[in-house]
């Protein structure tokens, strides 16, 4: 919220500087994010009226202009502004006067003719955006008048940055509430005496929905002239509250609007069929907005009808077909409560916010209706004329605002501080509070304006603010500090993270709101859970897997020349749960697990010299799960099988001791072509909850005997896995104690004759043997590889090459 510091004050005028104000609203949770003169540093600018304006004698755009400028002596002025004449009083930057950007006025010679300043527009002085002619001042300046002080260009603008809760804070009179109840300055508000009733015509007004609207009240004034002048203070505060003056009645009802907080409506009388309607709208039907947006409406949008056709989006914004012109002469006054939950997100669901609305769906006061359409009639009628009818005032359902017990104990004991009973009570006072108290206990009605003030801690929190947090000590809690040590045996989300790290990958953070088609085409979730307000209308669901997101930084990256991305993130992902019947209740629940998900594309190795370069394969993320699983990389299996996300011949799905934890793959050639890659990422996703838990560390004797390496092919079917094989070996180790001198095995060729058409496979196995305590003999090795192969040869029919 944006306003001038003078309008403010003429509400409350505190002992305190601008400094001192801005820092005091701060401290009270009002904070002030911006403090800037109403205009940049000039000097030397005086209000001069031109006398006369004749042609320059040599130039047909330029003119030369004698102007009074508050001495005795006219001065001359050679402009080229269209807007010049005689008569009108505009800006004078005398010679010696300094323009915004240092920009200094010297004496010149323009074609030929001398002249001693230069009269100026409204952005030369960086007052408006306005270029196109002179800035004409009002009439009841006088000549050689300071230009800043004529027109309070020293005024300082506020930006407040108000939380939601505040909503009673959207207008100078609620901040100058605050104000007064934090220096106890006196408040000064406008009359809000009633205006003669003139005319006795009423405007039938039918509530047909409560739930929408608790009270609507409203006027008919006729006679008015729309064609007058804003004044020109009230156009000079609604400038510099960030408001651009319309037309007079409009710029009056934004006016009271920023002043009191009571967003109005002024409606073309005479564009109105019949009586008005307030209900919710039926489905399909349309208005065309005051913006010139054509919206359809769905039944939970709040409407005011019209012989059946509607005028307005109730509490959003008024219809094109009512709204006030030039040529309007009789017009209705509405002013209205309208329930909070009715307006919140409904102009958002058209894309588009208006100050009405920001200011309904946090709450507006429901009990000074009356008092501020008074104050908005007494404007039109000085400002336009007319005539006023009685206000028609109807209150179906007002909103009721219930005691809250607020004990002073509870009070000391969540403040860390003994805020006397005394002060307390005077705290209470200076905020309006209604209430009493008793034996320590303050029973506490909220003001019908304060909508954030419902429980005991909300008004624990006014004396926090009133109090003053800076009074509040610092002291260091008082209390046991249990440190809660990690197991061992379990790794964190952060160790992951800086495991991912070790391994060359970036973390990224995305959304947990995601395509629907990433769901369907990446993740197979034919019913993802789907938002009811969603932040965009393409991220209206949420995810249930991580790799859209990254396939999504990847194609971001490469279409800003990044050649190789290797990201990861950690992050929760939600499912449906199966519904759960019980009685006469049936829940549908989230499951919301952990996951983390990486994906690498472009070349396995950052370029350079030594290594030629290639893309990164399906094994190279393979060893990256591996080396992220650590001492259990061995119980790791890789599974061929088919997900939509992944290519069909290029995919598994990872188990981890006979669980899937999750799959690993290049993505699929469909979604490659979309992405418009060159090559395929590859991605994997785990879950983090199944790959947390590690082996502890067991230390192990180094054996000082000499290692013997065997090296043995085996003829087996082409379907068998070098895993498969692996598996039975290492059964056979853990099943013979004299095989526990084989300490590692691997595999380092594969051959295949396809010449032959052969349906069998060669493969060289490479074995480590070493005993802990004696050089192995001959014999036991021979021993030792006889079992293994026999193993093989059990199992899988291999069969020794010669």
């Amino acid at each position: 919220m944006q306003f001038p510091e003078s309008w403010l004050r003429s509400f409350v005028n505190p002992g305190l500087n601008t400094d001192e104000l801005a820092h005091l609203l701060t401290m009270a949770g009002l904070e002030v994010e911006e403090t800037a003169p109403a205009a940049p540093e000039f000097s030397g600018v005086v209000v001069a009226e031109i006398v006369s304006v004749e042609p320059h004698p040599d130039a047909d755009r330029l003119r030369v202009c004698q102007v009074q400028h508050g001495e005795d002596d006219l001065l001359q002025i050679v402009c080229g502004a269209p807007n010049a004449a005689p008569g009108i009083k505009v800006p004078l930057a005398r010679i010696g006067a300094v323009l915004p950007g240092d920009f200094k006025i010297r004496k010149a010679k323009m074609r030929g003719v001398e002249s001693f300043g230069m009269l100026c527009s409204g952005q030369e002085l960086g007052i408006s955006q306005d270029h196109d002619g002179l800035m004409v001042l009002p009439d009841t300046l006088r000549p050689g008048q300071s230009v800043r002080d004529a027109l309070a260009l020293d005024d300082v603008c506020f930006t407040l940055k108000l939380t939601p809760n505040r909503g009673d804070c959207l207008s100078i009179h609620g901040v100058a509430r605050e104000v007064s109840a934090l220096t106890g300055a006196p408040l000064t508000l406008p009359s809000f005496q009633p205006v003669p009733v003139e005319i006795d015509e009423i405007l039938p007004v039918a509530i047909q929905a409560p739930d929408l609207c608790g009270r609507f009240a409203g006027r008919v004034i006729r006679g008015v002239n729309a064609r007058a002048a804003t004044p020109d203070w009230m156009v000079q505060r609604l400038l510099r509250a960030g408001q651009r003056p319309v037309s007079v009645l409009v710029d009056i009802s934004n006016y009271v609007m920023l002043e009191l907080g009571r967003p109005t409506h002024i409606f073309d009388l005479d564009a109105l069929q019949d009586g008005l309607e307030v209900r919710w709208a039926k489905k399909g039907e349309t208005l065309e907005l005051l913006n010139g947006q054509t919206v359809t409406l769905d039944t939970h949008n709040g409407v005011i009808a019209s012989g059946g056709r509607i005028e307005s989006l109730a509490g959003i914004m008024g219809g094109d077909a009512s709204a006030v012109t030039l040529d309007t002469t009789n017009i209705y006054l509405e002013g209205a409560f309208w329930w909070p939950e009715a307006i919140m997100g409904r102009a958002r669901q058209f894309k588009f916010n208006s100050e009405a609305s920001h200011r309904f769906e946090r709450g507006v006061d429901a009990q000074s209706i009356v008092e501020h359409l008074e104050y908005t009639t007494r404007l039109i009628l000085e400002i336009c004329g007319g005539q006023a009818g009685p206000i028609d005032d109807q209150a179906p359902s007002m909103p009721v605002r219930a005691p809250v017990s607020v004990r002073l104990a509870r009070c000391h004991k969540v403040l860390g501080v003994d805020v006397p009973e005394e002060e307390v009570v005077d705290i209470f006072k200076r905020l309006d509070f209604v209430f009493t108290v008793q034996d320590g206990v303050f029973t506490v009605t909220p003001p019908s304006w304060r909508f954030d003030l419902e429980i005991e801690e909300d008004f624990i929190e006014e004396v926090a603010r009133v109090y003053g947090y800076e009074r509040i000590p610092a002291n260091p809690p008082v209390a046991p500090a249990n440190i809660c040590v990690q197991p061992e045996g379990r790794r964190s989300a952060h160790d992951l993270r800086a495991r991912m790290a070790e391994l060359d990958y970036q973390e990224v953070i995305n959304f947990s709101f995601v395509r629907e088609a990433w769901e369907t085409n990446l993740a197979g979730n034919a019913d993802p859970i789907r938002l009811l307000n969603p932040i965009a209308s393409q991220l209206a669901v949420m995810r249930s897997s991580l790799i859209g997101g990254l396939l999504d930084n990847i194609e971001h990256n490469a279409h800003h020349r990044q050649t190789r991305v290797r990201v990861f993130e950690i992050g929760r992902v939600f499912k449906r749960q199966p519904t759960v019947k019980g009685g006469d209740l049936t829940v549908a629940g989230v499951d919301q697990p952990t996951r983390l998900a990486g994906a690498a594309w472009g070349p396995a190795q950052p370029e350079q010299w030594a290594v030629s370069a290639r893309p990164v394969d399906f094994y190279d993320v393979k060893r990256d799960v591996e080396l992220l699983l650590g001492g259990r990389a061995a119980e790791l299996r890789c599974v061929p099988d088919a997900h939509c996300a992944l290519h069909p011949g290029r995919s598994a799905r990872l188990e981890l001791a006979g669980e899937t934890v999750g799959w690993l793959g290049e993505i699929h050639p469909r979604w490659l072509q979309e992405l418009d890659l060159n090559v395929p990422p590859v991605v994997f996703e785990l879950d983090v909850d199944a790959i947390s838990d590690v082996d502890l560390p067991s230390p192990q004797p180094l054996s000082r005997q000499p290692v013997v390496i065997r090296d043995v092919a085996v003829w087996v079917d082409v379907e068998v896995s070098f895993q498969s094989m692996l598996d039975t070996l290492h059964q056979a180790i853990h099943s013979d104690t004299e095989l526990s001198l084989v300490k590692n095995i691997n595999l380092f060729d594969v051959w295949r004759d396809k010449a032959a058409q052969s349906e069998q496979k060669s493969m060289a196995l490479r074995f480590w043997l070493q005993s802990p305590d004696a050089t192995l003999d001959d014999a036991t090795v021979e021993r030792c590889m006889e079992r293994l192969l026999q193993a093989l040869a059990d199992t899988h029919g291999a069969r020794l090459r010669t």
